[in-house]
């Protein structure tokens, strides 16, 4: 993504205030409540939030509570779930701020001991679930690559009105292993597998199902094909299946 100038200074300025305090953080085994204090003065230094306007700490709602959000002209875009710097964060600290965010419609969620920080998306299905999208640890992070400013620029002030945290979810949905493994048993890609090899090897004899298997058996990760990510990979590769099907019945009848 394009990063602005006067973002950027600001990135590079604040990671190098406070990279050396969030390596420290671990070792002085600070409180939850001081983690907290941190992260807000990050939040307002490095992602460029105003500290008293936009970074609030929600009341209990409903049984659920979550230690900050961060509302922007008047509406949440972000809960952040805050623990200890000498926490190691699980997916288990996230279900308070998931139960929050599932009642009030807010979508991404933000975990952080100062030093990690994993960034989810809520899914509102039955039941309610969550995709990681990307994480970074704050005290590896370097202002020299590019890859590594553009995760801090995403969830920064500036990207409120863009839709760069969502395309790049969007993309991670569709660039991983599970949907890679669903596109290489599809009908098309086996077809032009076995035409390639009997291309290659004159006289060769193999069919469609026996190649499957054989992907299937020997060359894929069984854990690309069992589970809950493979059934979501599945399912999304029949919907843009299902979409370039009605492009081109579409176009055909034009």
């Amino acid at each position: 993504m394009k990063i602005a100038k006067k973002t950027q200074d600001r990135l590079v300025a604040g990671l190098k205030k406070y990279q050396p305090i969030v390596r420290k953080l671990a070792e002085r085994d600070i409180s939850e409540a001081d983690t907290v204090t941190v992260i807000k003065d990050m939040l307002t230094d490095i992602f460029g939030y105003d500290k008293y306007a936009e970074l609030t700490s929600e009341q209990q709602i409903r049984g659920t509570f979550c230690d900050l959000a961060i509302r922007v002209e008047g509406k949440v875009h972000y809960l952040a779930e805050v623990k200890s710097a000498g926490t190691l964060l699980s997916e288990n600290h996230l279900r308070q701020a998931v139960n929050y965010g599932a009642h009030h419609g807010i979508e991404w969620i933000l975990l952080t001991n100062g030093i990690i920080w994993k960034v989810f998306r809520i899914r509102f299905a039955q039941p309610i679930d969550w995709d990681e999208v990307y994480s970074f640890d704050m005290g590896a992070i370097s202002s020299r690559s590019a890859d590594d400013l553009a995760k801090l620029a995403m969830l920064c002030r500036e990207s409120i009105s863009t839709d760069a945290l969502q395309a790049f979810h969007k993309q991670a949905q569709i660039l991983n292993r599970y949907v890679l493994a669903e596109l290489l048993l599809s009908d098309a890609v086996i077809g032009s597998l076995r035409k390639e090899m009997r291309r290659l090897f004159d006289g060769l004899k193999i069919s469609d199902d026996e190649l499957r298997v054989l992907l299937t058996n020997d060359v894929i990760k069984r854990d690309t094909l069992d589970g809950d990510q493979p059934k979501l990979a599945k399912a999304l590769v029949k919907k843009a299946t299902s979409a370039l099907a009605r492009r081109a019945a579409k176009a055909a009848s034009l």
